[in-house]
């Protein structure tokens, strides 16, 4: 701290944390959410708690202090006698807010089904009761917790809500802890529909963090930052092709607060699609036949991967080739073929034969593609390295970790499908909402947001100073679907199954698809079995959903009451020295359950047509 008359002003980092709700109950139950680009895998069971709960993933929050040249000087730290006040306002507007039905951005919005209120037959004099805002909460002690420190007081239709509560490390370093997973609906009527179930409540949230500082008894402008509370990763070693970062990033540079990327690096920019898609194994059938180990697309192949990422013109055409394989929206193609075969924001069941039916890179991604193909790329991959993980936060350089925070936060958010989505969706896409790269304006308490009426039009939501602006607590999840539940219930793949039974897919890095269960995982490491019986059991990817039983009605209704049981797809050991099985597996842990001969059935590829993605009701 010699360098504390240096610090001008300061940031919160993350700009945008991600907690997660889980339903254990137990002191401990809670782990911190990714803090580095590629954190090492945690412990078998890791995620659970001894009783078999999810744990709650918790946003921690450090505020760091720069000088007058915009340079990192320290991380402010109530151990240096530093004064640091807290603040955070956690919100829930989704039983308030508007039906889901597209992303209000896209051309097709214009002729899709009104965006009309949910809940609409609620008053508008009651329509307050809808919304869940216990207020902000403040905390300003090392170590502290307690009872004042929980966002308790807020209620949805007279029920009260929990959505979680404020600790802080020794340090002072804050955490936000969400919900426990709780949904249901106050006049016990049952979810129907994928995102718009009237008469229900969630307790995802989110909302502004904000601190005040005192050095020294000089006060410092500390730039706020955001939280937001999403439903579980049940994929945590899993990055989406797309991700919530690059997304942002893309954001940033289009709208000139980041500058035009010249010449990628293959480690950081390029290898991360492809390893992307690579990991998909795990998540999804299609994925593994694809991209999968030993199959002719595994990027991540030892001479696959030297050939990928060598300069020159000896491998220039492969670097084409690849390239041109990937879905480039200037092309307007409509062919679910392109890579990713993840859907996209105007997705629907049939598949309509319109390019924004399926997803894409990023403008950025694209263009760095493009740039490597041409050869304009550096070089800076060490094939051998490619599997290395990173050091702890507090192991990155001082200067490094704002920036580290900040990215690993997105990294592990999904830019799929704005249908709607997982953690958040469409308005991050632009730029009016963002005060700088990956950090949101905050609406005045003096400005606050106009009565949109009866139906939110697409131009109503994209006009000036409306809900892609000024963000209040609760104005980024109100997007999402209510219950949560019944969207992560419903989002499957292969919905077209003349098609491909496995293919496209929805959000699979984060709601898995297919998975390697653990009956297989144990068939294939038992060297005892003959070799054909364990190819076939690693080949043999068991349905993840099977879990939730059959008929659509009721599978939503599992989910609501049993997302615990969902399995996490986590790394084991593999195989070494085998060119068909890797070295390292990843293996769906459903916290000791054992698989029934009903879920075992359910594995036949007809059952994921049961459930299929339905287009919710307009509100009378």
């Amino acid at each position: 701290m010699d360098r504390i008359s240096e610090v001008v002003y300061a940031k919160i980092h993350p700009s945008v944390g991600i907690a997660r709700v889980g339903n254990s109950k137990q002191e401990d139950g809670f782990y911190i959410g990714p803090q580095v680009v590629n954190p090492e895998p945690k412990p078998a069971n890791f995620y659970r708690d001894d009783t078999g709960a999810l744990k709650r993933e918790v946003a921690e929050f450090r505020i760091y202090g720069y000088d007058g040249q915009g340079q990192v000087v320290c991380e402010l730290d109530m151990r240096d006698g530093i004064e640091i006040e807290w603040t955070v306002e956690l919100a829930n507007h989704k039983a308030a807010w508007y039906n889901f039905e597209v992303a209000l951005d896209i051309p097709d919005a214009a002729t899709a089904t009104p965006s009309t209120r949910r809940n609409a037959k609620v008053p508008v004099v009651e329509r307050s009761s809808l919304s869940i805002t216990p207020g902000p909460r403040s905390i300003s002690e090392p170590s502290g917790s307690g009872d004042r420190y929980r966002f308790d007081s807020g209620s949805f239709m007279s029920i009260q809500v929990p959505l979680g509560e404020l600790r802080t490390d020794p340090g002072g370093r804050l955490w936000v802890f969400g919900g426990h997973g709780k949904s249901a609906s106050f006049d016990d009527s049952a979810p129907t529909t994928f995102a718009n179930n009237d008469g229900w409540y969630d307790d995802t949230s989110d909302g502004p963090v904000s601190a005040r500082v005192r050095v020294g008894g000089r006060e410092l402008r500390v730039a706020p930052a955001w939280v937001v509370v999403a439903p579980p990763n049940y994929g945590p070693q899993q990055k989406s092709v797309r991700t919530m970062y690059a997304v942002m990033t893309d954001v940033a540079i289009q709208s000139g607060q980041l500058p035009v990327p010249d010449r990628p690096s293959f480690k950081n920019d390029i290898l991360p699609i492809f390893k992307a898609m690579c990991d998909l194994q795990w998540m999804n059938a299609g994925f593994a036949a694809g991209f999968g180990y030993g199959m002719p697309q595994h990027f991540l192949a030892p001479d696959y991967l030297r050939k990928l990422s060598q300069e020159g013109d000896t491998y220039a055409q492969l670097r084409m080739t690849v390239a041109n394989a990937f879905r480039n929206p200037q092309y307007q193609d409509a062919s679910m073929k392109p890579w990713p075969w993840i859907y996209g924001d105007a997705m629907d069941v049939p598949m309509p034969p319109i390019p924004r039916a399926m997803n894409a890179l990023t403008t950025t991604q694209l263009t760095m593609l493009g740039r490597w193909a041409e050869g304009k790329f550096i070089a800076d991959c060490d094939p051998g390295a490619v599997f290395d993980f990173d050091p702890d936060i507090d192991h990155v350089p001082l200067e490094q970790q704002p920036a580290m925070l900040d990215r690993a936060a997105m990294e592990f958010c999904l830019a799929d499908a704005f249908h709607p989505g997982c953690e958040m969706t469409w308005p991050v896409r632009h730029g009016s909402m963002y005060s700088e790269p990956y950090r949101w304006h905050h609406r005045a308490k003096d400005d606050p947001e106009p009565d949109y009426g009866k139906t939110l039009t697409p131009a109503e939501a994209c006009s000036f100073n409306g809900p892609l602006y000024g963000q209040s607590a609760g104005s980024i999840t109100r997007w999402m679907a209510i219950p949560w539940q019944t969207d992560t219930a419903s989002c499957r793949s292969g919905y077209d199954p003349q098609y491909d039974p496995y293919l496209p897919t929805f959000w699979p890095a984060r709601v898995p698809n297919q998975v390697l269960s653990v009956e297989n995982y144990n068939k294939v490491v038992d060297q005892e079995l003959g070799r054909d019986q364990r190819l076939a059991a690693f080949n043999d990817r068991a349905d993840w959903d099977r879990t939730l039983g059959a008929g659509y009605e009721q599978q939503l209704l599992t989910m609501v009451n049993h997302f615990d049981r969902q399995g996490i797809v986590e790394l084991r050991k593999g195989v070494l020295n085998d060119p068909d099985l890797p070295p390292v597996m990843q293996v769906e842990d459903r916290g000791g359950q054992p698989l029934s001969e009903t879920e075992r059935k359910a594995t036949d590829s007809r059952m994921r047509q049961v459930a299929r993605r339905g287009t919710p009701k307009p509100v009378e």
